[in-house]
C-alpha cells in the first residue's frame, strides 16, 4: 500500500509540473504574438521575421544545405532569377 501511495504522490507531482510549465508556455506564447505585434505595427514583415527565428535556430550546415535544396527547386520550376 506504501508504494502505491508513493506513486499516486508522485504522479501527482508530475501533472502539477507540466500543468505550470503549460501555463508558462502559454504565458511566453502571448508575449511572442505581442511582440510580433509590436513589430508589425512598425512595419516589419511579420512572416519574414518569423523565417528568419526558424532559420536562426538550424547549424550553419543546415542552413546552407536547406538553401541549396530551395535553389535546386527554384531552379527546376523556372522560379530563380
Amino acid at each position: 500500500m506504501a508504494k502505491t501511495g508513493f506513486a499516486k504522490d508522485q504522479l501527482k507531482s508530475f501533472i502539477n509540473r507540466i500543468e505550470r510549465l503549460e501555463e508558462e508556455r502559454a504565458a511566453l506564447s502571448a508575449d511572442i504574438r505581442e511582440v510580433y505585434s509590436e513589430a508589425k505595427g512598425q512595419g516589419f514583415d511579420t512572416k519574414i521575421m518569423r523565417q528568419v527565428v526558424r532559420l536562426r535556430k538550424l547549424d550553419t550546415a543546415d542552413r546552407q544545405e536547406q538553401e541549396a535544396i530551395l535553389d535546386l527547386y527554384l531552379g527546376a520550376l523556372g522560379m530563380r532569377s
